[in-house]
């Protein structure tokens, strides 16, 4: 069972991480940028000339790991799975540089025996040169076995519950404003871990069957950074400046193989909600997002 004290008041310490051309590069390959070789605007992202980086590159920068996976957690690491994420981008990202990213436990909500938990994390990344402030990041994992965690078999309190984060808004009724399908790669997320995330649950099937899906599943970080592919493509015209924060919640796993049909509603001139669906499955994957622009 989750031990709240030791996950609330984890040390994470200082990560100082050197990341280069290549691993920006990688980033944006695991994404399924570069599907069009000769569009100009996915090649600035994959190809040395005139190389830029894709901003959700902040969420795989200075992360402490699957430190989930520590017996001190107390933790079935196996039934978590991504529930939401979010970053806000004060500054384009280097196409290579040194950061130094600091990691936080902000919350642990437990949501009732059989319902789960959340534990919220924030990352502040910050270039190591200037301390210049880069990125935050905002990670909700949802422990799908820990719910009940806060209280005795007699009903009484046994450890704290913190309050939720506040839930994001729910896209409008109607036909979406723009709509763009991206496909994935059967290897892709066997491409995309090399960018940092080795949770064998998105290659080794033995692992996938143990927490109740068919095979390895795509990271929810990859559609994520799809998602914000989507919004460069049919929004910035591919300009990564552009992006300042996006938020979303994970509510189906995507397939390697799969394609996925982003949907976007316009709010005002600098802003979209955005959902995602696999219509082969007639299943929504990212729903609640909400895309801030500059």
């Amino acid at each position: 069972m989750l031990n709240y004290d030791a996950v609330k008041n984890w040390d994470f310490g200082p990560i100082v991480q050197t990341y280069t051309q290549r691993d920006s590069m990688l980033y944006a390959l695991g994404l399924g940028i570069g599907a069009d070789a000769v569009a100009s605007g996915e090649l600035r992202y994959v190809y040395e000339k005139d190389l830029c980086t894709v901003p959700t590159m902040a969420t795989v920068l200075g992360s402490p790991g699957f430190w989930w996976r520590d017996a001190r957690t107390g933790v079935d690491w196996v039934k978590l799975v991504h529930g939401e994420q979010a970053i806000r981008v004060f500054k384009p990202l280097p196409t290579a540089a040194t950061i130094v990213a600091h990691n936080r436990v902000m919350s642990i909500t437990d949501k009732g025996a059989g319902r789960g938990a959340i534990a919220v994390i924030k990352r502040e990344i910050r270039e190591q040169s200037s301390g210049e402030l880069l990125a935050e990041v905002v990670h909700g994992s949802f422990l799908r076995g820990e719910g009940g965690y806060s209280v005795n078999s007699d009903g009484g309190s046994a450890a704290p519950s913190d309050p939720g984060p506040p839930a994001l808004p729910a896209p409008p009724d109607g036909a979406p404003h723009l709509e763009v399908e991206l496909a994935t790669l059967e290897q892709q997320a066997l491409i995309y871990r090399l960018s940092g995330d080795y949770n064998p649950l998105h290659a080794d099937p033995d692992v996938a069957r143990a927490a109740g899906f068919k095979r390895p599943i795509l990271h929810g970080l990859c559609t994520y950074g799809m998602a914000a592919h989507a919004v460069l493509r049919v929004v910035t015209a591919y300009d990564a400046a552009r992006l300042r924060s996006f938020a979303v919640r994970f509510t189906s796993p995507v397939f390697p193989g799969e394609t996925i049909r982003f949907q976007l509603w316009e709010r005002d001139s600098a802003s979209f909600h955005l959902r995602a669906r696999v219509d082969a499955r007639d299943v929504v994957v990212l729903n609640n997002g909400l895309v801030e622009l500059v």
